[in-house]
């Protein structure tokens, strides 16, 4: 008597309708975080969803496992547009600003507040996004530099400061309102990061561990 192996079957691809619920779960909380902070009821995400809760939290078991999916799609993201500036842009000054702008845009510093005592930031998922967006950032800042468009005086860590700090709107529903400043104030910035330095700056380059361990 013989026997056959058991035939291993795929897992079931999700459906298209299931994928686009989960996207506009990410969506919606993406907007509201920045909109009114991390501690927004998760049936309010589902409501701008257009979801049910119950779909919600099939997606998501828990607060930390849809924050943690919407900081790894806004950094991913935040690297792909580094990528881009790599690779379309000739000048490299150009890509670094370039750079700025769309991380800017992309809200990455309104997510840092979200990052609480109780959020695993070193689930592999993070830390892989993490690690993406960090080579090419000083990918793009060494490429200026060596071009001697950068001043050397600065590190990855004194850029990612600034744009959180000139990007990250208040809590609230008027905090939409000062997007228009956000750009001029960047290019500002960056119009101090090109070389040659009109002045020394204090201290020493800030890299991106510093930030870490501040």
């Amino acid at each position: 008597m013989t026997t056959t192996a058991p035939v291993q079957r795929k897992a079931p691809r999700p459906r298209a309708d299931a994928l686009r619920n989960r996207e506009r779960i990410v969506t919606a909380a993406r907007e509201m975080f920045v909109e009114f902070g991390p501690y927004v009821p998760l049936d309010e995400v589902a409501r701008r969803a257009g979801v049910g809760n119950a779909t919600v939290y099939r997606n998501f078991p828990d607060r930390d496992a849809l924050v943690r999916e919407v900081v790894c799609q806004v950094m991913d993201r935040t690297a792909q547009a580094a990528r881009q500036a790599l690779e379309e842009t000739g000048d490299a000054f150009e890509a670094l600003e370039r750079f700025v702008h769309v991380s800017a845009d992309e809200r990455v510093a309104a997510l840092c507040p979200m990052i609480s005592s109780t959020f695993d930031v070193n689930h592999p998922d993070l830390e892989a996004s993490r690690v993406r967006v960090e080579q090419l950032i000083e990918q793009l800042m060494e490429r200026a530099r060596r071009a001697g468009q950068l001043r050397e005086d600065v590190g990855p860590g004194d850029l990612m400061v600034a744009v959180a700090q000139l990007s990250r709107p208040p809590a609230g529903t008027g905090c939409l309102n000062a997007d228009r400043f956000v750009h001029r104030h960047l290019q500002l910035f960056l119009d101090g990061l090109r070389a040659p330095a009109p002045s020394a700056l204090p201290g020493t380059p800030v890299t991106l561990e510093d930030l870490r361990q501040a």
